[in-house]
């Protein structure tokens, strides 16, 4: 016992003596640029480690081992003294030569057959993670849209790019990398704990980093082989969707032309020119690139649901910007390599115009003489003026474009069936503005500088009109015809009437306005083609028989006969 008790006491003093004269010896070899943070007592460490003695000879490594160690520093600690008190102060990827006399390593006992007694010991020491119970999450936000109008709540659907990474820099996952983004709920579990709670308040646009400590991410299992045990992940992420279940389309008017006179209604042919993009603002479409608009029906299915429904209501000249959610839009499955699964869609819409199938022209007086006894009907030869636009005001043609301004016999097809229609009903001096559905003017084809199924609005003025006859007559009796006729036509009475006698008393009957040539064709090239159907027999006169024969072949038309 005496002897037990005297060793006891040396040791004991050896003890006092070493701890005195040295302690821990610490060479930070490498330190990085950046260190956020620094070990302290309490905090949870992993690291990795070779173990050596002073002659290099190694006696541990968790590198031997296949994983690095983990433990909390200064609390209860797993590990010898001077290990504890050397890894404080360290940062993430800094490495440590840690040389630890026996005292604060195994003492004189030693460890088993590894470690002799009173051994120095020498740690080479790689910081890989650092963290506390304490800890939250940390966001630091990296860029931020100033026009922020929504952020990420609870229970909405997000899509993101995310590059993940460990403390020390090591990627473990990027969405960049598959081009495609992450596609997720948030606040339903679909997410690991930490990223639930650092994507709250984010806007579309917004980058954030977002620190979440292991026991908010995987925790002691890890994830596969890339995600080890108790990592701290770093994850940089860039928001590109967000969304809720319930949410309608939303339009946003930003011009509205005054007055609207109509507004597009189900059923109705529109056409609009667009520009759709993503939240983030990337073009995936644009009718402008086409130099086209898009035609099609409202309501009918054409287009997708939320197009469909905010194009209801719209007025032509109106901007509106339309934000359609993923279940209105292509849904889960995208369309093609344009549109990716679960986007939203934002368009610009600009519409040009829109009619019904059923629509007529639409006449507008913008002035009407006062005294307006005579009015243009079809047959009749007119000269009017006239300028022609789009519904947006687009300048298409003019009658000022030509020396003079057009002639034009009304309801001979020589027009589009809507101005046609639109010229007549009109006093000399009378102007009118109207518009004319493509169906009355040309139609799906459209023409030379007219687009396809557009609706055209005309700026009229009738400048002469000239009261025209049926088509297929050279001239028609206004009043009853002389009866019998041969005998007033036969002004000598010889019996005979040549073409200088027709003609003179055809332009005496025009000249008393019992009788009106077909207007728009010289007179005397009339006259000699009507002399010459009467003239039977070509003998260059015209004689009772053969006027009766004339008269009597037409029964039908007794007051539109050429004679």
């Amino acid at each position: 016992m005496a002897i037990t008790a005297a060793l006891t006491v040396l040791l004991t003093l050896k003890h006092v003596a070493c701890s005195q004269l040295e302690d821990v010896i610490i060479d930070r070899y490498f330190i990085p640029t950046h260190c956020s943070r620094e070990v302290q007592i309490g905090d949870y460490v992993r690291y990795q480690y070779n173990g050596t003695f002073e002659d290099g000879r190694k006696f541990d490594s968790s590198l031997d081992k296949g994983f690095p160690f983990v433990g909390q520093v200064g609390v209860e600690s797993k590990v010898i003294p001077g290990l504890d008190k050397g890894v404080q102060g360290m940062c993430v990827n800094e490495r440590r030569k840690i040389t630890i006399p026996s005292h604060l390593a195994y003492g004189v006992l030693g460890a088993g057959l590894v470690i002799p007694p009173d051994a120095t010991l020498v740690f080479d020491v790689l910081l890989l993670d650092l963290w506390n119970k304490e800890d939250k999450v940390q966001i630091r936000t990296l860029h931020k849209q100033q026009n922020c109008k929504r952020t990420v709540m609870p229970r909405d659907f997000v899509r993101y790019h995310y590059n993940g990474s460990l403390l020390v820099g090591n990627l473990f996952d990027s969405s960049h990398l598959r081009n495609s983004t992450y596609d997720t709920y948030v606040g339903q579990g679909s997410l690991i704990r930490g990223m639930e709670e650092g994507l709250l308040g984010m806007c579309v646009g917004e980058r954030r980093l977002i620190i979440i400590p292991p026991f908010l991410a995987y925790d002691d299992k890890g994830y596969g082989t890339k995600v080890p045990p108790y990592a701290t992940l770093v994850f940089d992420v860039l928001l590109v969707d967000v969304y809720n279940v319930k949410d309608d389309v939303n339009v946003e008017v930003q011009k509205i032309p005054q007055p609207c006179r109509r507004r597009a209604v189900v059923g109705d042919f529109i056409r609009y020119h667009y520009n759709g993009t993503f939240q983030d603002g990337t073009v995936f479409d644009s009718s402008y690139s086409r130099n086209s608009t898009y035609n099609t029906f409202i309501g009918m299915g054409y287009v997708i649901a939320g197009i469909d429904k905010a194009l209801q209501g719209v007025c032509v000249g109106e901007w509106r910007r339309v934000t359609v959610p993923p279940h209105l839009a292509y849904g889960e499955n995208g369309s093609g390599e344009l549109i990716p699964g679960s986007a939203v869609l934002i368009f610009d819409l600009h519409i040009i115009d829109f009619h019904n199938p059923k629509d007529q022209v639409d006449i507008k007086v913008i002035y009407k003489p006062a005294d307006c006894n005579l009015t243009s009907a079809a047959n009749d030869l007119i000269m009017y003026r006239y300028n022609c636009s789009l519904l947006d005001a687009t300048h298409l043609y003019s009658s000022d474009d030509f020396p003079e301004p057009p002639r034009v016999t009304l309801g001979q097809g020589k027009l589009i069936a809507g101005l046609d229609e639109g010229l007549q009903g009109m006093c000399v001096l009378e102007r009118r503005e109207i518009t004319v559905p493509p169906h009355l003017a040309h139609g799906t084809n459209g023409a030379l500088g007219v687009p396809s199924s557009a609706v055209l609005l005309f700026e009229l003025e009738l400048l002469q009109l000239q009261k025209g006859v049926p088509e297929g007559f050279l001239f028609i009796w206004l009043q009853d015809s002389p009866e019998p006729l041969f005998p007033a036509m036969d002004m000598n009475q010889d019996q005979e009437v040549p073409l200088e006698e027709f003609s003179a008393f055809i332009k005496l009957q025009v000249a008393e306005g019992r009788g009106r040539l077909h207007p728009g064709v010289d007179s005397d090239v009339i006259l000699r083609d009507m002399f010459k159907k009467q003239d039977r027999n070509a003998d260059g006169k015209i004689t009772e028989d053969e006027l009766n024969i004339i008269v009597n072949e037409d029964d039908e038309v007794p007051k539109h006969e050429e004679l």
